[in-house]
């Protein structure tokens, strides 16, 4: 089995993900930046990682998921500033499924990950009282992901092959 680990990273949590999920696939494999794929022909199984962004997949990420996995089987992973048990996850994760909606989605992980110390100005001195009570709220995701988050996305990875080649016998 020939399998892709594809990510978009600013902070380096997507990175340090992707990294974890790489290390754990024992099979053929590639890791390589989203924007170095020009497709997922010649791979088995994808392993696609990103951001959240303003609440939702970057475009260039949701371009490349209506784009590129048609009939594919993939797997999403995806870190974001908010608590991993915050209610809008579950429509951020719903709204990146969507976006690749005609894959074969095996699984999906997500988790928290460190807010860039930029942002975390910005939605402090917003003088919205919304994004300063969410910037309060992402404050405590410091150092995530953290070692258990990592491994977490280890025995992610492992769950998916298992899965994958499941399906394949």
């Amino acid at each position: 089995m020939k399998v892709l680990v594809t990510y978009m990273t600013q902070t380096g949590n997507t990175k340090k993900i992707a990294d974890a999920i790489y290390e754990a696939v024992d099979e053929d494999k590639d890791i390589k930046d989203i924007n170095e794929v020009d497709s997922l022909e010649g791979y088995d199984l994808a392993f696609i990682g990103f951001p959240i962004h303003q609440f939702n997949a970057p475009d260039e990420v949701k371009n490349f998921l209506n784009n590129n996995t048609n009939g594919k089987d993939i797997a999403l992973f995806i870190t974001h500033g908010a608590p991993s048990d915050f209610d809008q996850v579950s429509d951020w994760v719903s709204k990146s499924k969507e976006a690749a909606k005609d894959a074969n989605i095996i699984d999906v992980f997500q988790c928290q990950g460190e807010v860039s110390k930029e942002i975390m100005d910005m939605l402090q001195n917003s003088g919205d009282p919304q994004m300063q009570q969410f910037a309060e709220l992402v404050s405590k995701g410091k150092g995530q992901p953290d070692e258990t988050m990592v491994q977490k996305a280890k025995q992610f990875a492992n769950d998916v092959l298992t899965q994958k080649k499941a399906w394949t016998k």
